[in-house]
C-alpha cells in the first residue's frame, strides 16, 4: 500500500505497511480500486453529458463513494466491495444509454473497462495495481497536482453528501467531480491545465460549502451564541461524535421522553447553537474534546456512542461493544445504522448504567457563525476603527495527535489582548474552553462552528472587507490553518480560488506537494509553513 492523503502520514512521507489511522493494506487496496472505478464511471459520465444524458443518481453515488475513501471513514471491506460493483454497474448502464443515443462506447483498456474481481481477494490484487503511484504522469509536478485534485475532490464529496442529505445539490458540483476524476487518467494536459483544475476544485468547494450552509441554516436555523456545559449530569446517556446534523436530529426525536441525555463530542459541539436542535431539553452538553483524548473519553463514557461520518481512528476494544456508526462511516464488526432508526443505540443506552452523579467542569460558547457575527458588525467595525481591536486571527482547521499541534494552543494563548480569535473545525479543541475575555462586549474567542461551517468564516471576512471597502487581503486578518485530512484540502483550495494570500499552514506541509508546486503556491499566494507562535505573531503584527 501507499497512502499520503493525511497530515499524519508515516514519517511525513507515506504509509506503506498500514495506515497511521489504522487502515489495513487490504482496505487501502480496495479504496484505490474504488477510486479507479469512479474514474472510469466519470469518463463515461462526461461522454454521457455530451449526449445530454445526466443522471442525478450517478452524481450522488460518485460523491458518496469518494467520500467513503476519506481518512477515518470506511474501513469495512465488504461495503467497499459493494461500492466497486455498483460503480461498474452504473457505468455499464450509462454506456447502454450513450449507445442508444447514437454515441460510441469504445473505450481503451483501463478504468472505463474495469471488470472487478468476483471476490475480495481478487479485488485487493486489482487495487494493488491501480494505486496513486500508477497514475499516468511523466512530470512529478503534474502527478502532485493530480493527487491534490483527487484529495480536494474527496473533500468536496464529503460536503456535497452532507448537503444532499439536507436537500441541497448542484449539478455543477457533480460535473466537476466527474471532470476531475476522469482527468487523472489523461496524459494530454499540461501543468498549467492542472493548475487550472486545482483552482477549479477550490471554486467547486466554495459552491459546495455554500450549499451545505444553506442546508444547515434553512433546516435548523442560523446558529445563535449558546453556552454549552462541559461535563455531564446523572442519568442514561448517548454520546454523538462526527458531523451529521440530520442523524443527530433523528436521534433527538427518537429519544425524546425516554430519560436519556444526549451529549456531543468533537465537531458536534457546534450543533448546540442551532435553534432547531437546541430546543430539545434532553440535549445537554459536551463530553470530551477530540483526538488527543478520544480513546480515553470513549472508554470512560457509561452509555452508547454513535459515530456519524468521520473523525475517529480505528475503534478500541475498550468501547467497541457500545459503539454504533451511521452515515458513510463503518468498520468491520461494528453495527451500522443506515436507515436513521436508532433503536439499537437507544436500547444499548438504556441497558448501560449512565452517569451516577452530576459533574460540570466548565462551559464553552458556540454559535458565532456568519449571521451572529454580522448582526454585530457595526460594533466590530467601530472597535477596529477606534483601534480597540487591532487584528483578527482565524485559527482554524483539523486536530490530530501530533505533539506539534500544541502550536495552536500556544498561539491563541499568546495572541495580544487587543486581538480577536475566530475559529472553526476540530482544531479548536486545543483551546476552545479558554476564557480570553472580551473587547467592548465582543468575545475574543468566536466559535464559528464545524469544518462544515467554513463558509461562515469566509462570508464574515467578505462582509467585513465590503464594509471597509478593501479586499480580504487588506483586512487586519490572518489565517492560521491546521490540516489533517481531505476536507481541509478542499477548504484550502477554496481560499486559494478566492485569492486569499499569506496563509500559514501546519503543523507540516502536505507530502503530496512537490517542491516546485509548493514554490508556485508561495509565489502566487504567499502560503507559508508555521514556525513558532512568537515568531509568527511578531511577523504578522509588525
Amino acid at each position: 500500500m501507499f497512502c499520503y492523503q493525511c497530515e499524519q502520514t508515516f514519517k511525513g512521507t507515506g504509509c506503506t505497511v498500514q495506515g497511521v489511522c489504522g487502515k489495513q493494506p487490504d482496505v487501502a487496496a480496495l479504496q484505490d480500486l474504488l477510486i479507479y472505478a469512479l474514474m472510469g464511471l466519470s469518463q463515461v459520465a462526461l461522454d454521457a453529458r455530451k449526449k445530454k444524458i445526466i443522471e442525478e443518481r450517478i452524481g450522488v453515488f460518485t460523491v458518496q463513494a469518494a467520500f467513503s475513501t476519506l481518512t477515518n471513514v470506511e474501513f469495512d471491506p465488504d461495503r467497499i466491495f459493494k461500492l466497486i460493483n455498483e460503480a461498474v454497474s452504473l457505468r455499464e448502464a450509462l454506456k447502454v444509454r450513450i449507445k442508444d443515443s447514437g454515441g460510441t462506447v469504445d473505450y481503451p483498456e483501463g478504468a472505463a473497462t474495469l471488470i472487478p474481481g468476483t471476490n475480495l481477494d481478487e479485488m485487493v490484487k486489482q487495487g494493488e495495481s491501480v494505486g496513486i503511484k500508477t497514475y499516468p504522469a511523466d512530470n512529478p509536478d503534474i502527478l502532485s497536482l493530480k493527487h491534490t485534485v483527487l484529495y480536494g475532490i474527496k473533500g468536496v464529496s464529503a460536503y456535497a453528501d452532507h448537503a444532499y442529505i439536507l436537500g441541497k445539490q448542484d449539478d455543477g458540483v457533480f460535473a466537476y467531480v466527474h471532470e476531475g476524476l476522469a482527468a487523472i487518467q489523461r496524459t494530454d494536459l499540461s501543468l498549467e491545465d492542472w493548475l487550472g483544475l486545482t483552482l477549479k476544485c477550490g471554486e467547486t468547494a466554495l459552491k459546495t460549502m455554500e450549499l451545505l450552509d444553506a442546508g444547515n441554516t434553512e433546516t435548523y436555523g442560523h446558529p445563535v451564541p449558546t453556552k454549552v456545559p462541559l461535563g455531564y449530569k446523572k442519568g442514561k446517556a448517548i454520546l454523538v461524535s462526527g458531523h451529521d446534523l440530520k442523524d443527530l436530529e433523528a436521534l433527538l426525536k427518537q429519544t425524546d421522553g425516554k430519560g436519556i441525555n444526549i451529549y456531543t463530542h468533537g465537531e458536534m459541539l457546534s450543533t448546540h447553537g442551532y435553534p432547531g436542535l437546541k430546543k430539545y431539553k434532553h440535549f445537554y452538553g459536551q463530553f470530551g474534546t477530540a483526538w488527543q483524548k478520544q480513546i480515553k473519553e470513549f472508554a470512560e463514557f457509561p452509555g452508547a456512542i454513535l459515530m456519524t461520518t468521520n473523525c475517529i481512528q480505528r475503534p478500541q476494544k475498550s468501547y467497541q461493544d457500545n459503539l454504533f456508526t451511521s452515515g458513510m462511516v463503518g468498520w468491520p464488526g461494528i453495527p451500522h445504522i443506515s436507515d436513521l432508526n436508532f433503536k439499537p443505540v437507544i436500547d444499548r443506552a438504556l441497558s448501560l448504567p449512565g452517569f451516577t452523579e452530576d459533574k460540570v467542569t466548565g462551559e464553552a460558547t458556540v454559535g458565532f457563525a456568519r449571521n451572529a457575527v454580522l448582526n454585530v458588525a457595526d460594533k466590530v467595525i467601530a472597535a477596529v476603527k477606534s483601534k480597540a481591536i487591532r487584528h483578527f486571527f482565524l485559527v482554524a482547521g483539523c486536530d490530530g495527535a501530533k505533539p506539534g499541534r500544541n502550536y495552536y494552543t500556544e498561539f491563541v494563548e499568546k495572541v495580544p489582548k487587543d486581538c480577536v480569535v475566530l475559529t472553526c473545525a476540530c482544531g479548536k479543541y486545543r483551546f476552545f474552553d479558554k476564557d480570553l475575555g472580551d473587547i467592548g462586549g465582543i468575545p475574543r474567542l468566536l466559535d464559528a462552528g464545524q469544518c462544515n461551517d467554513s463558509y461562515s468564516s469566509i462570508q464574515i471576512a467578505a462582509a467585513l472587507a465590503k464594509e471597509f471597502n478593501v479586499s480580504v487581503n487588506e483586512l487586519p486578518l490572518s489565517l492560521i490553518i491546521s490540516w489533517y485530512e481531505q476536507k481541509a484540502v478542499c477548504v484550502l483550495l477554496a481560499l486559494l480560488h478566492l485569492g486569499i494570500k499569506d496563509i500559514r499552514l501546519g503543523p507540516s506541509l502536505p507530502a503530496f506537494l512537490t517542491p516546485n508546486i509548493l514554490n508556485t503556491l508561495v509565489k502566487l499566494f504567499d502560503i507559508k509553513p508555521i514556525s513558532t507562535p512568537d515568531e509568527d505573531i511578531k511577523a504578522i503584527l509588525n
